[in-house]
């Protein structure tokens, strides 16, 4: 496969998304000529990309502890990249490689990744699409992994979002609709327990304005056991009233409010990637779950691949 890095623009009314081959990556969405992710505006950026902007993750998304699980008496040592464990799939997980990339016309993309056996140290051999398809206002992730053997598999997508025209997200808006939590521990890695978040401020179940709600800018970083159901399992509106709404078939969202962006490389114009500058609603399977037996299993076989459908739509109120 060519070195070159391909780009597809999605256009649909008034929204418009750039995705890029390197890493399945969303670079780009408008809505109305306004910008709502964060993004680089050198696509060569995308190949250091140490926050893991706009990227598709995997083999196994968020942490593993201790970079190592076991399946069937079988321990796979995996490289770490966040202290002793592995997060995101390791140093090479699926978001810095080159995704074969299949236009469908102006609403639709399919990309492809091959992962081969041991790839970051994981088992089994891994064939890899994920469908990007715009209708509206709406843009769907539609992910599918099959496995050779038995392997663990959690894809995500990582994007940052803005949704006011400046500024950082301290004062968005945030629903999510989970009655129950993972805590973490130091090192934000889960301790095993699903907790309630009813007297915590991990509570989202009404829509909390984050500057209120997180007054010390400790910021969020964590997963909310979703509470499943037709409706949306997570919202966030701006100051002004462009608002995100997010379904999924995922059981878990890792809310994460960027207390740790830094800047890299250059953004795209109009965006800031400071500090609190994006948000990420990454649905997902549990962290960690290949060590945590009272978390939902993550474990595809082939009889039994990896599919996720989740659908994010940008629009005013």
């Amino acid at each position: 496969m060519s070195d070159a890095i391909r780009r597809h623009v999605l256009r649909d009314g008034q929204t418009e998304v750039t995705v890029l081959s390197l890493g399945c990556c969303v670079q780009d969405w408008q809505v109305a000529g306004r910008r709502v992710v964060l993004g680089y505006a050198d696509p060569e950026d995308y190949r250091a990309n140490p926050k893991s902007m706009g990227m598709t993750v995997g083999r196994v998304a968020n942490r593993i502890s201790g970079g190592r699980f076991t399946l069937d008496d079988r321990t796979s040592d995996l490289p770490r990249n966040s202290g002793p464990n592995t997060i995101h799939g390791g140093p090479d997980g699926f978001g810095k490689r080159l995704w074969r990339m299949q236009p469908e016309g102006a609403r639709a993309v399919t990309l492809h990744l091959a992962s081969p056996h041991l790839d970051q140290g994981f088992p089994g051999a891994l064939e890899v699409s994920v469908r990007l398809t715009l209708d509206g206002a709406a843009l769907t992730w539609e992910m599918l992994a099959r496995p050779d053997r038995p392997t663990p598999v959690n894809l995500c997508q990582h994007l940052y979002f803005n949704l006011a025209l400046r500024g950082d997200i301290r004062d968005h808006r945030f629903h999510i609709a989970a009655e129950r939590y993972t805590p973490t521990d130091a090192a934000t890695l889960p301790t095993g327990e699903i907790l309630p978040v009813a007297g915590t401020r991990y509570d989202f179940r009404a829509p909390q304005r984050l500057a209120e709600i997180d007054p010390g800018r400790a910021g969020y970083d964590l997963n909310f056991a979703l509470d499943g159901g037709a409706g949306p399992a997570a919202t966030a509106e701006s100051p002004d009233g462009m608002r995100l709404r997010l379904w999924t078939d995922r059981p878990g969202l890792q809310f994460y409010t960027g207390a740790h962006l830094t800047h890299h490389g250059t953004p795209r114009p109009g965006v800031d990637h400071a500090a609190f500058g994006g948000f990420c609603m990454e649905a997902q399977d549990f962290p960690d779950a290949v060590n945590r037996p009272g978390f939902p299993p993550t474990l595809c076989t082939p009889d039994h691949p990896y599919r996720q459908r989740t659908t994010i739509e940008i629009a005013p109120t």
